[in-house]
């Protein structure tokens, strides 16, 4: 070898390393910034072209001033009617808040229930208090306590936002460290050895601050949208999916080391080759998955497709490049104090994987045969989960103020009041349509905006705006319905041109746009991972077979996760978007162990035929591809530190449908029907004639 070329072989790993070193240090604190450049504000993750988002732009001609309303309650503390001086006091104390930080406006007066025993108001916040509306809040509710003889509870968007901060806070901490710590654990018990765990997580930890750097200059630029939601599952995809590809390269490379006795740069040429192939592809399916996301009409949905692509690709660089330079410079020590050895070799396998591989060997049908009945038994409650939303009282996991407020709201008023529908009409038809929102069953009152102060309802370039008051809770499913029903009322009415909106019609277009969403996507995703396994394993029949075994998986998943919420967690829903986020992780992820599986069976194939190179190739890989994905399982089981549903929810799907892919899809019922159907299964691939 030339001296230029060795020089450069022993410089490269260093420098590469140095670099690395650099992006860590120097980007690792975004992955504590992302917060500064997230927005938790969930009027900007509408459907584009929903009914209830054209209300909610034409509702700004109508606002004097922009304003995040927080409603107020007065209940009296023994729980019996309310004193007579109440509504006074309750208004006097709303009335001490005008002019005061953080407020605009004129806060309403108070307002008695029917049944004499609560109040309500309403005071304006500006919607800009970012960090400073814990303290208006705080301010606020020191005020309206002021009432003698009552009890007051923060209720509305104001209180609501307050909450989901207090959700997401620590995010960037408590989730990153939960995470890591679960993977390090896992990784010095599975693999007892000191310094591999070490370099696998200083290798997820370096992608992750590289992603999060480039994300937040792009937030930072309006390029891209973060929320806490997205903040999150963008940290725990990066750890396992960069752990998971570190798995395998670390495996590989242990195992060409002890096929080269220890020569240390081709053994990593060899790894490298071997193992760039099925990394490039897994990540592809998993980022190309999350960018079909940008086909959704849900701007959350939309935001979480580049954010995670670019979080997948900084796993990727981090894998190819830090993990190899630290891998060529510690060779066996980095197994320490195990001792690399080959793994396909029928007596230095682990024991366990022999004995699954032989069981696959000696009676495929059988395996297949049973491994398919237990799926199909628990995709067939796959149907019963419903995913129409989650009312209030179930968004948050653990107590809310906000909630505790909406539930003694709906005690003593109607279940939407202070929560309306909004109704936008031609000022020329607000009698007809106002006579036909009231004929609507499931409406209480329908009231014409009118400014404080002003005699008469406000008019906007002939527009007007009516107030309806919901019977039923405004999150409830009911009230979707009643919403459903005023839109084919009022669109009837001649020259009325009304549109409805409103907190409910904007959670019912949610709903309504996340089916169509799952009807686009899920057809995409999949013909993108098709073509991507076509393109790596040179063949028709294995891809179709690897995406429908794969998809079972997500509908056993669901089926089983279905019976926990209702009956275990006590969840009577799932976020709408809970199954598409489901399919796009448990889809992409899964075929990643397939991509695994089936690259190294056809390498063993080519060499030994395909009843062998299946046996070979499922007690090499099964040890790593087992690891990684208790791994992935766990990082994702991280997500439910957060005290949302949406998370604890995704959480469960992934975690699980992980676990099941890896245990029983692809240890068992992959390799017994590729087993079971022969060479043919690598057609038209010319390896079907391998004997």
């Amino acid at each position: 070898m030339s001296t230029p070329a060795r020089w450069v072989r022993r410089l490269l790993p260093p420098l590469v390393l140095v670099v690395w070193l650099a992006v860590g240090g120097g980007l690792g604190p975004y992955a504590g910034k992302l917060g500064e450049v997230a927005t938790n504000d969930q009027a900007a993750f509408l459907p584009r072209s929903a009914e209830s988002t054209r209300v909610l732009q034409a509702q700004e001609a109508f606002r004097q001033e922009e304003s995040l309303p927080v409603l107020v309650v007065w209940t009296a503390r023994d729980g019996g009617p309310l004193a007579p001086g109440a509504q006074a006091a309750a208004t006097r104390a709303l009335a001490s808040l005008d002019g005061t930080e953080g407020v605009v406006g004129a806060p309403s007066p108070a307002i008695p229930s029917e049944d004499g025993k609560a109040l309500r108001g309403v005071v304006p916040l500006r919607p800009d208090l970012g960090d400073a509306l814990p303290d208006v809040l705080a301010a606020t509710d020191a005020a309206v306590s002021a009432v003698p003889g009552t009890e007051a509870w923060l209720g509305g968007p104001a209180a609501t936002q307050a909450d989901l901060r207090d959700a997401f806070a620590g995010i960037d901490g408590l989730l990153l460290v939960v995470a890591l710590v679960t993977v390090l654990t896992i990784l010095l018990l599975v693999y007892r050895s000191v310094l591999l765990p070490l370099l696998i997580i200083t290798s997820a930890v370096f992608a992750l601050g590289l992603a999060c750097a480039v994300v937040y200059v792009l937030a930072d630029h309006d390029l891209v949208r973060v929320d806490g939601q997205v903040q999150g599952i963008l940290s725990i995809l990066v750890i396992g999916a960069a752990t998971d590809y570190a798995l395998l390269l670390a495996a590989r490379y242990r195992e060409e080391l002890g096929a080269r006795d220890g020569a240390r740069v081709p053994a990593l040429r060899a790894a490298l080759r071997q193992s760039f192939g099925p990394i490039v592809a897994s990540a592809a399916t998993v980022a190309l998955g999350l960018l079909a996301l940008l086909l959704s009409d849900l701007t959350n949905n939309r935001a979480l497709g580049p954010v995670g692509a670019i979080g997948i690709a900084c796993a990727v660089l981090s894998t190819v490049t830090f993990l190899p330079a630290a891998l060529v410079l510690l060779g066996r020590a980095a197994y320490w104090p195990a001792r690399p050895k080959a793994t396909t070799d029928a007596e230095t396998a682990h024991p366990a994987w022999r004995k699954v591989a032989a069981l696959v060997d000696r009676a495929p049908r059988k395996v297949w045969a049973a491994s398919l009945a237990a799926l199909l038994a628990c995709a067939a409650f796959s149907f019963t989960l419903d995913s129409k939303g989650v009312p209030l009282d179930e968004i948050f996991v653990n107590e809310a103020p906000s909630v505790a407020a909406q539930a003694r709201l709906s005690e003593h008023f109607p279940g939407g009041a202070g929560n309306p529908a909004v109704v936008i009409t031609d000022a020329s038809a607000e009698h007809q349509v106002r006579t036909a929102v009231e004929a609507v069953d499931g409406v209480a009152s329908a009231t014409p905006y009118t400014p404080p102060g002003a005699p008469h309802p406000l008019v906007v370039d002939g527009r007007v705006r009516l107030d309806v008051t919901l019977k039923a809770a405004a999150d409830s499913d009911a009230a979707k319905e009643t919403v459903a029903a005023l839109r084919a009322a009022l669109h009837a009415v001649p020259g009325a041109d009304a549109l409805v909106g409103g907190t409910t019609a904007q959670q019912y277009d949610t709903q309504v746009t996340a089916a169509r969403d799952r009807g686009l996507i899920v057809p995409v995703v999949l013909a993108i991972i098709l073509v991507i396994l076509i393109g790596l394993l040179r063949s028709l029949l294995l891809p179709v077979l690897l995406v429908a075994t794969v998809a079972l998986n997500l509908l056993a998943t669901l089926g089983v996760s279905a019976l926990v919420f209702e009956h275990v967690l006590g969840f009577t829903g799932t976020d709408s978007a809970v199954p598409l986020y489901g399919f796009v992780f448990l889809v992409a992820l899964g075929v990643d162990y397939n991509i695994f599986l089936m690259s190294r069976v056809r390498e063993e194939t080519q060499l030994h035929g395909t009843r062998e190179g299946l046996r070979r190739g499922l007690v090499a890989t099964g040890g790593v591809i087992t690891s990684a994905g208790v791994v992935l399982a766990a990082t994702f089981a991280a997500l439910g530190v957060i005290p949302l549903a949406f998370l604890v929810q995704i959480a469960f799907i992934v975690a699980f449908g992980v676990l099941l892919d890896t245990l029983i899809v692809r240890s068992l019922l992959v390799p017994a029907l590729v087993r079971d159907i022969g060479p043919t299964v690598w057609w038209p691939s010319t390896l079907r004639h391998r004997p």
